[in-house]
């Protein structure tokens, strides 16, 4: 056998390992690689999506707390008088129902603030002025959502 002869044998065993070796597919360590990249992107998005429902938690909360904040003082200004509850803004026209509480799921966990008695009219009845919510958790801000004016 020539030399030429060992250089083509050479090079026909070289392309076969080759082949052979594209074919035997994904090494173990790349798998893991690949699954331990997408766990950690997953998980990255789902704190980003729990923070986004949070927020816009958040931003309903407030929002409910301005509209019933301005119910009552509607009711105040065009009775001269606090509601005795939520459900006076509501049979009066002022709210269309009473809202949820985003945070406590519920419309009955309303936190409401008796006003001071009436000076000139001691014998009114005490009404609220103020609503907070109902919930003990904490907000992104670090701030209890009970406290929020």
């Amino acid at each position: 056998m020539g030399l030429k002869q060992l250089r083509v044998k050479s090079e026909e065993l070289r392309v076969k390992t080759l082949s052979v070796k594209s074919r035997r597919g994904f090494t173990m360590i790349e798998i893991l690689v690949v699954i331990t990249l997408i766990v950690i992107l997953s998980s990255m998005g789902m704190v980003q999506y729990k923070n986004s429902v949070k927020r816009a938690e958040e931003a309903v909360l407030k929002e409910n707390l301005f509209r019933m904040r301005d119910a009552i003082d509607q009711y105040y200004a065009d009775k001269n008088k606090y509601p005795a509850g939520l459900t006076d803004l509501v049979s009066d026209g002022y709210l269309r129902e009473i809202p949820e509480d985003p945070m406590t799921h519920s419309k009955d966990s309303w936190q409401t603030t008796n006003a001071e008695p009436d000076a000139n009219n001691p014998a009114s009845a005490v009404g609220i002025y103020d609503v907070k919510s109902g919930s003990d958790q904490t907000a992104l801000d670090g701030t209890r959502y009970a406290e929020w004016n």
